[in-house]
């Protein structure tokens, strides 16, 4: 049985939770002060010693802003040279011209997957976002029916396929098989974005009416039917080249001896933030100064581009304070042990602790390592596949992105949303990603006995 305590604090998060939608989106109060004054109230409320609390939270900012906002900050000087050189029309031309008009969508989905593979979530969104500003305007198409897709794909293989780190860090502590979990990812995670991509991205897309003019998307300049574009394989590999990097990075060990001084060495550039850095450098040579651009122009370029991302590197800041104060509030313990003691099978035990573990702290990687580490030592004694239980607990750490997730906010500001629509669309088409590859899982291990 769950004690007392343990439901006043789960409580207390849902109203949290509810609080701060309905003070957001009814009451239109700013979303970094109410996500601020709400974790304040919600740690009082549960109990944390009142030294403690202010200190959680910044400490829950800090910790989500040493990664994302070199991410944002790196990523959206890219996509402004991407954009103010015409790499980005050019992609979006030849997409159009490959996949037509009636079937962006589709392109989307699979340029997410591939960018997805060796990038957190927030890498791949910031490299990626310039392109669908540029589609979803020369096809006139809603935002919404261009951009889902993409951050279907870019979901899905954060959460689900390895070599992502993330889910890469499933498989080592269910001590998997690495080829046999990327391959069983894959058939269950193509169709669970095609599904919450594409073809949910044209039921929900007529629904959301997104304003006229958005902040993020006049920053990146778009140059129509300029013939003068640079070229398609220059363009894409500037923006393949820190995903390249990544990869590098990641199979370092493969190359060079651990802990030598190359391995060291390409451990140190495949780091993502490293990574970008060097593709922004290497990108004012192809897209700048290859372009005819001065010094001068590209200053002002990577200057003027970054004054729009203060609030949403502070909203997505907030957001991780506010997983923080669940943490050390103690709701998320309350939530796994509600979770623990309930008899489930094994399989949708992890997909379960997973799930809650995303809804509590709002990280897609803690969820998946908390949930991993926990169901384990469970796993050894168990006839369930590994493989398919690394993957459905990355499957339940992306169920229902909401306000103390960073990529919610990410989501939401680049897209122009309220957080109803955001709700509607990246936080359902998460949920549909989530649901899909549990089902798709346990499909997989009735036909794999």
């Amino acid at each position: 049985m769950i004690d007392h305590h343990s439901i006043f604090l789960l409580i207390s998060a849902l109203i949290a939770v509810i609080s701060l939608i309905v003070l957001i989106a009814v009451f239109k109060l700013n979303p970094f002060i109410t996500l601020f004054v709400t974790s304040l109230a919600l740690a009082v409320v549960t109990g944390m010693p009142l030294q403690a609390i202010v200190h959680s939270f910044e400490a829950g900012v800090g910790g989500t802003l040493g990664h994302i906002a070199i991410v944002v900050a790196l990523g959206t000087m890219l996509g402004k040279m991407m954009a103010e050189s015409g790499g980005a029309a050019q992609i979006a031309h030849t997409l159009i011209r490959l996949f037509g008009e009636k079937n962006i969508h589709w392109a989307m989905v699979v340029i997410g997957l591939i960018i997805g593979l060796p990038a957190f979530f927030e890498v791949g969104f910031v490299l990626l976002i310039p392109i669908a500003f540029t589609v979803a305007r020369r096809t006139k198409t809603s935002l919404v029916m261009v951009g889902l897709p993409m951050v279907a794909g870019l979901s899905v293989t954060h959460g689900l396929v390895p070599p992502h780190p993330a889910a890469l860090m499933a498989v080592n502590i269910f001590k998997a098989d690495v080829g046999r979990t990327i391959f069983y990812a894959l058939l269950v995670g193509i169709p669970a974005a095609v599904i919450a991509g594409p073809l949910y991205a044209k039921l929900i897309a007529p629904h959301i009416e997104l304003p006229a003019e958005n902040p993020m998307a006049a920053e990146f300049v778009d140059h129509g039917a300029d013939q003068n574009l640079p070229g398609f394989s220059l363009t894409l590999f500037t923006i393949l080249f820190p995903v390249i990097l990544m990869l590098v990075g990641s199979a370092s060990d493969a190359f060079s001896p651990p802990k030598s001084l190359i391995n060291n060495w390409l451990h140190l550039i495949g780091n993502d933030s490293m990574a970008l850095l060097i593709g922004v450098l290497f990108s004012f040579i192809t897209l700048g100064r290859m372009r005819g651009f001065t010094a001068d122009t590209i200053l002002r370029f990577s200057n003027e581009c970054l004054a729009p991302t203060a609030t949403i590197t502070l909203l997505v800041g907030a957001g991780g304070g506010f997983g923080r104060i669940l943490q050390d509030s103690g709701v998320a313990n309350a939530i796994i042990a509600a979770a623990m003691q309930s008899h489930v099978p094994l399989l949708f035990l992890a997909w379960l602790l997973a799930a809650i573990m995303r809804l509590a702290t709002g990280s897609a990687t803690v969820a998946m390592t908390s949930a991993a580490g926990i169901v384990a030592p469970i796993a050894l004694h168990s006839a369930v596949r590994p493989e398919l239980l690394a993957i459905a607990t990355g499957a339940g750490s992306l169920i229902f992105s909401h306000v103390n997730d960073g990529g919610f906010w990410l989501v939401k500001e680049y897209f122009n949303m309220n957080v109803l629509q955001t709700i509607k669309t990246w936080s359902v088409c998460e949920t549909i990603i989530s649901v899909l590859g549990l089902l798709f899982c346990v499909a997989l291990s009735l036909v794999l006995r």
